[in-house]
C-alpha cells in the first residue's frame, strides 16, 4: 500500500497537534515516527487509521482519498494504540475470532497461524483467560496477535516498545514486523527511543511541535548534521535549540 499525506493538520481546541504534515511512504518498509511528548505522534497514527479526521489536508492510500467512512480502506489497515481497546471479560482467542469476523477474514486457514502467534508471545497457556486477569504487557501482546492474525497491508502501532512487554515479546514483535515488511506490508510505529528507531526502522519521521521536519533513512538523516551522539539525537538538539 502506498501512503501519501498531503498537508494534514489537526487541532484539539487551542492545541495544534499536527501542522501541514506531508510525506509519501512506499510498501515494504518499517517506519519509525519519533518525537517528544505532545509532538503529535499518536494523532498522526489516529488520522492514518481514521480514528479521528484531519481538519485540513488529505490521506491517500494507493491513490484513493481516505476518510473515516471508507470501510473498504480501513479493512486494509489495523491500528494498535498504546493501550489496546479490548473487552476485559473476553479472552485472547475470542478477541482474535471477533477481529477476523469484523474484517471479513475467514477463521479457516488461520488456526495454525493463531496458535503459532500465541506461542510466540507466550500467550498459549493464557488463551482462555479473561483479559481482565492479564498484565499490561500480556494485554498488548494480545493486541499484537490480533494485528498479526489479520495481517493487513498497513500496521499502525503506537509506542510498542513502551507497552510493558518483556524482552522476549519485544524480540518476537521485531521479527514478525520485519517478516511483514519483507512481504510488502508497511509498518509504522511511534517511539521516543531514538536509538531504537535508528536500529530498527528503514525510515524515520521526525515530529516536533506538530510539524514533520524529516522523513528519510537514518543514513540520509545522519548526513545532515555533525557532532556527538546519534543522528536523531543531533537533529533533536538542533530543533530544541531553534536551529534551522
Amino acid at each position: 500500500m502506498r501512503i501519501e499525506l498531503r498537508g494534514v493538520s489537526k487541532r484539539y481546541g487551542r492545541t495544534q497537534a499536527l501542522q501541514g504534515v506531508s510525506c509519501v511512504l512506499a510498501p515494504g518498509q518499517i517506519v519509525g515516527v519519533v518525537g517528544a511528548n505532545g509532538a503529535g505522534k499518536s494523532t498522526l497514527l489516529r488520522c492514518l487509521a481514521g480514528v479521528v479526521g484531519a481538519d485540513r489536508g488529505e490521506v491517500h492510500y494507493d491513490g484513493e482519498r481516505f476518510n473515516r467512512g471508507r470501510l473498504d480502506l480501513r479493512r486494509r489497515l489495523h491500528f494498535l494504540p498504546d493501550f489496546p481497546f479490548l473487552f476485559w471479560d473476553q479472552n485472547p482467542i475470542q478477541h482474535v475470532a471477533l477481529a477476523l469476523k469484523v474484517y471479513g477474514v475467514p477463521w479457516t486457514g488461520r488456526e495454525e497461524l493463531v496458535v503459532e502467534l500465541l506461542r510466540d508471545f507466550d500467550l498459549l497457556p493464557l488463551a482462555r483467560r479473561k483479559l481482565g486477569t492479564l498484565s499490561r504487557g500480556q494485554i498488548y501482546k494480545t493486541g499484537l496477535v490480533i494485528l498479526m492474525a489479520l495481517d493487513p497491508e498497513l500496521w499502525l502501532l503506537d509506542e510498542p516498545f513502551a507497552s510493558g512487554m518483556d524482552p522476549h515479546g519485544i524480540d518476537a514483535f521485531r521479527q514478525r514486523a520485519r517478516q511483514a515488511a519483507t512481504r510488502g506490508r508497511t509498518v509504522v510505529f511511534t517511539t521516543q527511543l531514538l536509538d531504537l528507531a535508528e536500529r530498527f526502522a528503514d525510515r524515520v519521521g521526525i515530529l516536533h511541535r506538530g510539524e514533520l521536519h524529516a522523513c528519510d533513512t537514518v543514513a540520509a538523516l545522519a548526513s545532515r548534521t555533525e557532532g556527538e551522539g546519534g543522528a536523531l539525537e543531533r537533529i533533536f538538539r538542533q530543533l530544541r535549540a531553534g536551529a534551522p
